[in-house]
């Protein structure tokens, strides 16, 4: 299909809650279809729709496993987190040249319904669970600077702006 523009730290679009996608459409499987071409022409493991302007509750993931193969996910919901954490560096393709460590639950349980409109539910853990979390927090206008400590955030937000002048 065709790659997008990948929306930057800034642009109001990322701080919106994305909205339930009604019914999977043309258009719906169109926007899938974009948003693995923007995702791979970026280099990334994970986008959210709202990543590229548009506010539906959509996401498409490569974690780039042979275990694991890519996959998108239409109004998914995380149905249970583990209580055990684990802090990796994660980055943004939103937020190109940073990078800080985060802390997420180590396992999740997730539903949606796939590019065919079937329900799915899955139970992930490691670097597929952290990018489901990255990428469901993105739906709900949140990013990873937001998981880390008000010193961290605003260290991160000078850096951006530095990057960015």
């Amino acid at each position: 299909m065709a790659e997008r523009e990948i929306r930057l730290l800034g642009d109001p679009v990322l701080r919106r809650t994305a909205q339930p996608v009604p019914a999977l459409t043309e258009t719906v499987r169109a926007l899938i279809a974009d948003m693995f071409d923007t995702m791979y022409g970026a280099d990334g493991v994970g986008l959210a729709a709202p990543q590229v302007g548009i506010g539906d509750r959509v996401i498409v993931v490569d974690p780039r496993q042979d275990d694991v193969q890519p996959f998108a996910l239409v109004n998914p919901v995380i149905l249970e987190r583990s209580s055990e954490v684990d802090r990796a560096e994660e980055g943004c393709l939103s937020i190109p040249g940073l990078q800080e460590i985060v802390e997420r639950p180590v396992r999740v349980t997730v539903a949606g319904l796939d590019r065919d409109g079937a329900p799915v539910r899955m139970a992930v853990e490691g670097f597929v669970a952290r990018i489901l979390q990255h990428e469901i927090d993105h739906l709900d206008g949140v990013l990873f600077i937001d998981r880390v400590s008000p010193l961290k955030r605003k260290l991160l937000i000078d850096k951006w702006k530095k990057l960015h002048r």
